[in-house]
């Protein structure tokens, strides 16, 4: 069974809360849960004039074995699911000296074989 995951996608975590003069969370329920896509290679986009988000691709993720797979234009490639050794948290820092924790990495999906082409069957009439 595989879910489809938007790579924007935030996860929220029940009930994490940060208690500290200048730290805040985003939401009262709690801090998004983010991951980290680590690739090797470069990413050429044909688009250069984008304005705000750019969708890079799709990722879809079977959680039984806790295998992601990311479509890039014509690619595929395959990955695998690594837990950080030390979490980090993503900040924001306000207009004043106070801080937002946006989110929390604790692990991240390694895509480090080559991505393989998606070729689709081409019939023999033309």
């Amino acid at each position: 069974m595989n879910h489809y995951i938007d790579v924007r996608t935030q996860i929220p975590r029940a009930r994490q809360t940060i208690n500290n003069n200048n730290i805040k969370t985003e939401t009262e329920g709690g801090v998004p849960e983010w991951a980290i896509i680590e690739l090797q290679g470069l990413i050429q986009m044909k688009k250069e004039d984008q304005s705000g988000p750019t969708v890079v691709g799709d990722l879809h993720y079977f959680s039984r074995n806790r295998h992601p797979v990311l479509i890039l234009g014509h690619h595929v490639l395959n990955g695998k699911e690594v837990k950080l050794e030390q979490p980090m948290a993503v900040i924001e820092k306000d207009d004043t000296t106070s801080y937002k924790v946006k989110a929390i990495v604790k692990k991240k999906l390694l895509f480090k074989s080559r991505p393989k082409p998606i070729i689709s069957n081409v019939s023999e009439k033309v």
